[in-house]
């Protein structure tokens, strides 16, 4: 049985600025961010068991350039179905899960029920194997898509100065998730 469990998290000025620095590059070696936040390797390694442990840290990634690989169209499309709730939200969610080339699906509020951000190889693979597949998952009333023409900002920093205080050396956070 799934429990939604709460706890306080201590996060201090190091642990901010280790998070910062994982960000920026994780494939950094512990020495490495150790020298950029003035801690030890040894220190940093256990500050990064302990925000993996929490979950704070999920995992870690390669990030790669679509353009580079042969993706070098991107499209934002707005899924309707034809009832909110639900059996068809479900199905819709499970077929998603089988598109590779659906990189983000949202559940919205508005207009929309689901916005997806999709790449694709050209606009034909795009129309062909992705929208038409799309349309074909049952309960999908519309779908309105955009394709974007030029990337102004992508980023996958989170921004963590809402964490820290002036001042301030530690800031509590609420750890929620379920067990």
């Amino acid at each position: 049985m799934n429990q939604e469990t709460t706890e306080d998290f201590l996060l201090d000025r190091f642990d901010i600025s280790l998070l910062a620095a994982l960000q920026k590059d994780a494939h950094a070696t512990n020495q490495q961010i150790g020298e950029q936040i003035h801690l030890s390797a040894s220190q940093v390694s256990r500050r990064i068991q302990r925000l993996e442990s929490t979950g704070i840290i999920r995992r870690y990634v390669a990030l790669m350039d679509p353009a580079r690989l042969g993706l070098g169209v991107r499209a934002m499309a707005y899924v309707t179905l034809t009832h909110h709730s639900g059996e068809e939200g479900m199905a819709f969610e499970r077929e998603i899960e089988n598109l590779p080339e659906v990189m983000d699906c949202y559940a919205v509020a508005g207009e929309s029920d689901y916005i997806l951000q999709i790449v694709a190889a050209d606009l034909n693979a795009l129309s062909d194997s992705v929208l038409r597949r799309l349309t074909r998952i049952k309960g999908v009333s519309s779908i309105r898509s955009n394709i974007v023409l030029h990337c102004i900002k992508s980023s996958t920093e989170l921004p963590l100065n809402h964490i820290g205080q002036a001042g301030g050396t530690t800031r509590r956070i609420r750890l929620t998730g379920n067990t």
